[in-house]
């Protein structure tokens, strides 16, 4: 699924969470971050808050765009957790945030269970012809 969101000076943040009740795995990537039609030419610094081990928020710059100089940045699929919020920590925006978002559904419990299933064997790794 194609995720995207537009921070600006009248919404500085986007909170991409999951229902709590689903017991699937999901995995949020962000790929790029752009300064959009609209944009000044100042520091705009966009940043991901989620929660550390300890349940306490932490919050990361990913993005300083500036029109004159940087005005997009690729993330490189950058993957995360849900639930996460993007937050424009300074300027005004537009900034589009692109990416995906991939929900992995968990096994069945029964399936580990079966022994008929034998494990894949890797072939052995050859050295390098020079």
């Amino acid at each position: 699924l194609l995720l995207g969101c537009e921070l600006t000076a009248s919404t500085k943040s986007y909170t991409f969470q999951v229902d709590e009740e689903d017991d699937s795995d999901h995995i949020l990537a962000l790929s790029l971050v752009c300064l959009t039609d609209g944009a000044k030419d100042e520091c705009n610094v966009v940043e991901v808050v989620g929660r550390n081990h300890e349940n306490q928020e932490i919050a990361v710059p990913v993005a300083n765009l500036k029109l004159s100089c940087q005005p997009l940045l690729s993330l490189d699929n950058f993957k995360l957790q849900p639930p996460v919020t993007f937050r424009l920590a300074a300027g005004s925006g537009p900034v589009h945030l692109a990416g995906w978002h991939r929900i992995m559904h968990r096994e069945d419990a029964s399936f580990e269970d079966d022994d008929d299933l034998s494990e894949e064997e890797l072939p052995p790794i050859m050295p390098a012809k020079k």
